[in-house]
């Protein structure tokens, strides 16, 4: 069975067992969460109701995702500006859909 969940603003499909990083939330290594947000489910073609189905999650690590460089020019006035920012994730492995 699969199921598409909101969080962080973004969606994810997931199913039992995959492994997903979101943005980040609260909690700490070990512990299990409930992605509450389910907007679809469904199971070999077959749609199944998505306000009955919970998604629950343990909570892998908290991390940082790549650094993504910001870098800014305008062109004959000798203004550049560099800067970096590495955003704060979550790393998620789904335990059940169900």
């Amino acid at each position: 069975m699969f199921a598409i969940v909101r969080t962080g603003g973004k969606q994810y499909r997931v199913a039992a067992g995959d492994k997903i990083a979101v943005e980040k939330l609260a909690g700490e290594a070990g512990e299990t969460i409930t992605l509450g947000d389910v907007l679809l489910a469904g199971e070999d073609g077959a749609l199944a109701d998505a306000a009955k189905v919970t998604v629950s999650a343990e909570i892998i690590a908290q991390a940082k995702s790549e650094k993504v460089v910001v870098f800014k020019k305008r062109r004959r006035h000798n203004y550049r500006r560099k800067n970096g920012h590495r955003q704060q994730m979550t790393l998620l492995r789904i335990l059940s859909v169900a």
